[in-house]
């Protein structure tokens, strides 16, 4: 029934276009052995190679991984255990000396720019709440308004002072000071020249961490702090406008350590980028393989408590990168499947397949016959 006060009711209908009724044009291959046979041998043919190759590049990088979770000091006590003793408050020092063997180097020198890691494990940085366990607009300076929620407990003291940065992951920032040390000729230990500068991300430095103004100098980001009421966050043994003593532009919110060290891992064992090597002086091509090397540890940071262990990697770079095996073998295991595949899959169409015009024919015969 209609009338001039009814309202016309709204089609739900789709439009009559080809997208809406799902009348595009489409192609859907046929699968036969002259089409599936070919694809078999091609990926076998170009993913062997390709796997040799990148177990080629992989072996050029040169790689020591040196373990120091239970090393000793030089009266023999186990720095796991020596840095649980407190001495007012402050954990007990523990410095250990590891010797690198020389067959590890090898019997060629180092070319190149050369890394060093430091290495976890069973530390979950990929927790969700660690994750979140962070303060961006900290990060970037801010120190004026309240972190947000996420960084408790990590976010103030019982008297009401913020931490910065705040959060668990800055908590729990690594610091061991590792030293890389050569013998001279005079059998004394000197330190290699190594630089902390450029071992994190440009888009982190520039678009995720500034220092509070005004922070031109050491003094000036001491009072941007102490101004603000923040203090260090509560396991840090320095404060953040000393994290790096050396060079006095790398500190605050713009310590490289610290930003690499928030940059968090996706797997419980992982490796983070400490040092690069300085190429000057006897070391202006690489790390000669002629010197005895050694580690100089500063060792604070604990791990036992999650048995977790530290490591030290030494490393060169080739030109896919660091040492990883697992894409080359990856590629020859599934190149030589594909190839193995098809040469089963041949065998059994000599031996029992028919041609496509054979089974053209028996397809309308079989259909009559069924009627």
């Amino acid at each position: 029934m209609s009338g001039s006060g009814a309202t016309p009711q709204t089609s739900h209908e789709p439009k009559d276009s080809k997208f809406k009724q799902q009348a595009l044009p489409a192609w859907q291959p046929i699968l036969t052995a002259g089409t599936v046979l070919p694809t078999f041998f091609v990926i076998g043919v170009a993913f062997i190679p390709i796997g040799v190759g990148l177990m080629y590049f992989s072996n050029q990088v040169k790689e020591v991984i040196v373990d120091y979770t239970d090393c000793t000091n030089s009266v023999g006590a186990i720095c796991s255990t020596e840095i649980e003793s407190y001495n007012g408050g402050i954990p007990q020092k523990c410095l250990c000396n590891l010797d690198i063997k020389a067959e590890e180097i090898g019997d060629v020198d180092w070319d190149g720019q050369v890394f060093l890691y430091y290495g976890l494990t069973n530390f979950y940085q990929n927790h969700r709440r660690y994750v979140k366990s962070r303060d961006d607009k900290q990060l970037y300076g801010d120190l004026a308004s309240t972190p947000i929620d996420d960084c408790s407990p990590f976010l103030k003291t019982n008297d009401s002072k913020i931490y910065a940065p705040c959060g668990a992951i800055a908590n729990s920032l690594f610091n061991d000071t590792i030293k890389l040390q050569y013998k001279d000729s005079g059998d004394n230990w000197v330190d290699v020249p190594v630089t902390g500068r450029g071992i994190a991300w440009e888009s982190d430095k520039k678009y995720k961490f500034k220092n509070p103004e005004p922070s031109g100098s050491p003094a000036e980001l001491e009072k941007a702090f102490t101004d603000a009421g923040t203090v260090k966050p509560m396991d840090w043994q320095r404060n953040i406008w000393e994290l790096d003593t050396v060079n006095p532009d790398n500190n605050g919110f713009l310590n490289e350590d610290l930003i690499v060290w928030m940059r968090t891992a996706a797997l419980p064992n992982f490796r983070k980028l400490y040092r690069k090597l300085l190429q000057e002086g006897q070391f202006s091509t690489g790390l000669p393989h002629s010197k005895t090397y050694r580690l100089n540890i500063d060792y604070n940071y604990k791990v036992v408590q999650f048995s977790g262990t530290k490591s030290v990697i030494m490393s060169t770079t080739s030109l896919l990168g660091g040492k990883n095996p697992f894409l080359g073998i990856a590629y020859i295991v599934v190149g030589c499947i594909c190839f193995l595949m098809g040469v089963i899959f041949l065998f059994i169409h000599l031996r029992f397949g028919r041609t496509t015009q054979e089974m053209m024919n028996i397809g309308p015969r079989s259909q009559y016959n069924s009627n």
